[in-house]
């Protein structure tokens, strides 16, 4: 696409954009996300830091839309609360009513302290059934895609970075934004003035 547009640009100049821009652009579409549905599906995959494997902590919807992501240096109680945390605060809006996740304890202990802490509400259903987060261990896979080939972060904050960055981009696909764009002239556009440049 850019060699078309006469433009040559080494792949470690749109890393570097990747790194900077997406933190950015995920900021400021915080406030055109959707309401989501009720029923969330969380879970974690594994993610190469500097050599160590790390853990990315993801929710989805029923409906399969992204809400949010948490990357931890360790997969336990602590880090399962600080994500549940992160969700609940980011989505004051949204009236969850379960939360489907596989059979790590970790999430079940963070949900019961929650619960009492009267950070989430003492209705909220926790399941623990894992066919049902299948739709979102698929969601993993197609987000692996984009991150395999960076071979490993060199470090947790531009593992954090990138990772924002394919995570918004995987958000415009899904249609996340469809209700403020139509097509692909619209999202240019609605991508554009996020940063204050009009055409």
């Amino acid at each position: 696409m850019m060699a078309d547009r006469g433009l040559s640009i080494d792949h470690t100049s749109i890393y570097r954009w990747v790194q900077y821009y997406g933190p950015k652009l995920k900021k400021r579409l915080d406030w055109y996300k959707q309401r989501y549905a009720s029923r969330w599906h969380l879970d974690e995959t594994y993610v190469k830091v500097k050599g160590e494997w790390k853990y990315l902590y993801r929710a989805i919807d029923e409906r399969g839309n992204t809400i949010d992501f948490y990357l931890s240096h360790r997969r336990n109680t602590k880090a399962a609360k600080r994500f549940l945390k992160k969700l609940i605060k980011s989505n004051p809006t949204c009236d969850v009513s379960v939360i489907n996740t596989d059979k790590n304890p970790a999430y079940g202990q963070a949900i019961k302290e929650l619960k009492q802490e009267g950070n989430l509400a003492a209705h909220v259903c926790h399941l623990q059934i894992k066919y049902r987060n299948n739709r979102l261990e698929a969601d993993h896979g197609k987000l692996k895609r984009l991150i395999n080939p960076a071979r490993g972060f060199q470090s947790m904050k531009t593992a954090y970075a990138t990772i924002k960055g394919f995570e918004i981009m995987r958000m415009f696909k899904k249609g996340q934004f469809n209700r403020w764009m139509y097509g692909t002239r619209t999202e240019v556009s609605f991508i554009n003035e996020q940063f204050g440049i009009y055409s």
